[in-house]
């Protein structure tokens, strides 16, 4: 280890705040449904941490995983920067974080969080020190952790519709992170690369020591099932004592979820975790169109249902931290979760 850093990371979930009253959540996912979702829960949960998938392969983040050979820090910026407080500290960090360089030249459109991320895990020598350290410089108020230890690649298997009548299907391997959340037909599978990657401990720790964990929102074949496709994450997700919840998507996604109703997206959870079980589902109104369907699927897996208003009021595809925050208040942090209507 170079630098005069100390690697010492203390009690990094409680940074930059007293401890809450709220319940101990661990948030699962990555990009800006993760951050949505850290945004809410940071207003209710006694101790937060994220854990964030690393398979980002494109923009600053490819540049750096390919020059340096580290794990991609941008998923992990986004995460730290949703974890800023509301004060002039936390925005003008967050506003830090997510500043990227415009220029004629090898800087251009890298983010500054992530050269500050990758700063730190040079001169500490580790993923989860340097991460411990930037959220302790924003005065997080909470901490995020990589899901893996070594950087990932998705592929998926993508089904197209035959270009002519009485020609089979089409199917092919897309592979890549953007390639996947962006492919011109429908995914049959994803998977891995490599296909058994060590889980970051510390992320583990987090998911067996929880009241809650929360999967979801997010793009959901690239930031939210990558989870699931880690065996020792998803082993702790099955096993954990801690109650499980899944934040629904507004709406489909054009590309890996074209098409998708919202009890798909629960289907395919089931479908990669035959076993994982779920205690609360949190969908927006006004993307239930079967209701009814939406709370037997969710019922099968062990569900109660909560439909709310937690969309943005813009007319945009995004939660609302307020409105999630509200919901998340009154289903994680007690004892019960309905009545809701």
């Amino acid at each position: 280890m170079t630098g005069t850093l100390s690697s010492t990371s203390g009690d990094a979930g409680g940074v930059g705040r007293g401890r809450l009253a709220g319940p101990k959540v661990a948030a699962l996912g990555g990009g800006h449904g993760l951050a949505a979702s850290l945004a809410a829960l940071r207003r209710m949960a006694g101790r937060l941490t994220a854990v964030v998938t690393v398979a980002d392969d494109g923009g600053s983040s490819g540049r750096l995983r390919e020059e340096l050979g580290v794990l991609p820090p941008g998923d992990l910026r986004m995460a730290l920067a949703a974890l800023c407080g509301d004060d002039d500290w936390g925005r003008t960090w967050a506003r830090v974080l997510q500043h990227r360089f415009l220029s004629g030249g090898e800087l251009h459109n890298h983010a500054a969080g992530n050269l500050l991320i990758v700063a730190l895990w040079e001169l500490l020598g580790g993923h989860v020190e340097g991460l411990d350290w930037v959220g302790r410089l924003l005065g997080a108020q909470g901490r995020v952790l990589p899901m893996a230890l070594v950087p990932l690649t998705i592929e998926a298997l993508v089904g197209r519709p035959a270009a002519e009548p009485g020609t089979p299907r089409e199917i092919f391997t897309v592979s890549g992170q953007h390639e996947v959340a962006t492919t011109d037909g429908d995914i049959v599978a994803v998977c891995l690369v490599p296909d058994n990657p060590p889980a970051c401990p510390e992320a583990l720790e987090a998911i067996f020591d929880a009241d809650w964990v929360v999967l979801g929102p997010g793009s959901w074949f690239s930031s939210v099932v990558p989870h699931l496709l880690v065996p020792e994450i998803r082993d702790a997700l099955v096993t954990t004592s801690a109650r499980r919840a899944v934040t629904l998507n507004l709406s489909e996604e054009g590309g890996e979820t074209t098409g998708f109703t919202p009890e798909m997206h629960l289907e395919v959870l089931g479908a990669y975790a035959p076993d994982l079980r779920l205690d609360l589902v949190i969908a927006e109104r006004r993307s239930c169109t079967d209701e009814k369907l939406l709370r037997r699927i969710a019922g099968e897996m062990g569900a109660e249902l909560v439909v709310a208003d937690v969309a943005k009021g813009d007319g945009t595809a995004q939660h609302d931290p307020v409105q999630l925050g509200r919901v998340y208040a009154q289903t994680l942090g007690s004892s019960g979760i309905g009545p809701w209507h």
